[in-house]
């Protein structure tokens, strides 16, 4: 009899989390709450919130889910993996209280600071004034931080003063997130890099390292967004820098979370940076990137079941696989895009697409047609046996979607390519 999987969350690492679960020789049946137009396309979309833990554990029950595995980190905060284990329903993904390395940006450096994981220097503040000071005191530039979840859009690198006392009133004064401190920290200078590994307690899988692209257009110009594309085979990081990485930063935080009684069970995502003073913590994630998740599970050649599973179950698992390609994806957003931009805009041509097709951001509308429904609509991953071959593969079937209202950076990779 086969597995029946519920897959908790509706983007474009949802859909790359259920395509790579439909590849699994051990899975029938996969569930997507609340899943979207591209997910459903593959796999049942229930009606259900991720935040709905109640809801979602009730058709766990009804259902008789064999695993449920979570994307978004909202649904790791509202408990949802504390009230299935309570229910005696395996799931992957962290506890409520291990999942405040993310909710919690201070949190998450007083772990560093007490298990001497290199980072940024830093303090935190709710008082605006004593934060102006202080930000005074140490020059420009400086990194704020809303001190909670915020979407991926809690991050202001200021780089005038100006710059950061509008940040701080934004934060502190308006409470745009809501209310809450503000950890402010010391600017940073090198190529970020992004960490994943599946983690039970003290055990570490890495999987394949990726690079995103945050601003919104070609050359690192523009706004911050979610993610505007993401790659692997990164060749400014070194075999020894990714050692360097697991054995003092990664590791010895699984380590320190279990000293905190809040041993983590999901995926461990370490926003690296590589400075002249060797590699750093930016931030540390409770879950799968976005959109690293989607250039990297293409990759697994193990069936992921059983990864999820010695995780969720608390067992050793075998050494994930992983193949030895490439992988580059393009992300197709609304023009507007991080700011404000229409939905409905009708998209055509996807089915001629012959590479990875992630949905971030679409829906039907009453004609059954395919439409944008969000910021971030549409992932095109390729891979091949180069980043170059990747790159042009990408290009060419990014191209062949139709919309009027989608744009997209034609120089997703850049940083990597031969010069």
């Amino acid at each position: 009899m086969g597995k029946s999987v519920l897959v908790v969350g509706s983007g474009g690492r949802c859909h790359a989390i259920v395509d790579a679960l439909s590849r699994s020789q051990q899975v029938d049946k996969i569930y997507c709450a609340p899943g979207n137009a591209g997910i459903a396309a593959q796999v049942e979309c229930v009606a259900i919130k991720d935040t709905d833990v109640e809801g979602l554990k009730a058709f766990a029950v009804e259902k008789g889910i064999d695993l449920t595995v979570v994307g978004p980190e909202a649904s790791l905060a509202a408990g949802v993996v504390d009230a299935f284990r309570k229910e005696g329903l395996r799931i992957f993904g962290h506890t409520k209280s291990a999942t405040r390395i993310e909710s919690s940006k201070e949190f998450a450096k007083q772990i560093m600071a007490r298990y001497d994981i290199p980072t940024a220097a830093y303090e935190a503040f709710d008082d605006y004034e004593q934060a102006r000071a202080y930000v005074e005191k140490k020059g420009a530039p400086i990194v704020l931080k809303y001190d909670g979840l915020a979407a991926g859009k809690g991050v202001v690198v200021a780089m005038t003063l100006e710059e950061a006392d509008g940040a701080l009133r934004d934060m502190l004064l308006d409470e745009s997130f809501g209310k809450g401190r503000v950890v402010i920290e010391e600017y940073l200078e090198g190529p970020e890099f992004s960490l994943m590994c599946f983690v039970r307690d003290e055990k570490l899988y890495p999987m394949p390292l990726a690079q995103d692209h945050k601003r919104a257009f070609e050359g690192d110009k523009g706004p911050n967004t979610g993610g505007m594309g993401a790659y692997t085979h990164l060749p400014f990081i070194t075999d020894e820098d990714l050692k360097y990485a697991m054995e003092k930063v990664m590791i010895p935080t699984a380590k320190g979370m279990i000293a905190e009684g809040c041993p983590l069970s999901g995926v461990l995502y370490g926003g690296l940076m590589k400075t002249p003073q060797g590699i750093k913590v930016i931030e540390f994630n409770a879950r799968f990137g976005d959109p690293e998740t989607e250039v990297v599970l293409p990759l697994i050649e193990s069936d992921i079941y059983d990864i999820f599973s010695a995780v969720a179950d608390g067992v050793e698992g075998a050494e994930p696989q992983w193949s030895s390609d490439a992988t580059l994806g393009i992300v197709l957003a609304s023009k507007g895009y991080p700011g404000s931009y229409e939905k409905g805009a009708v998209i055509g041509n996807t089915e001629a697409v012959d590479a990875k097709l992630y949905h971030m951001g679409t829906a039907r509308n009453a004609q059954g047609e395919l439409v944008t429904a969000g910021g971030r609509v549409m992932f095109v991953v390729a891979s091949a046996q180069t980043l170059e071959e990747a790159h042009a593969k990408a290009m060419a079937e990014v191209a062949k979607i139709e919309c009027d209202n989608l744009f997209y950076r034609k120089d997703i990779g850049h940083r990597a390519f031969k010069k």
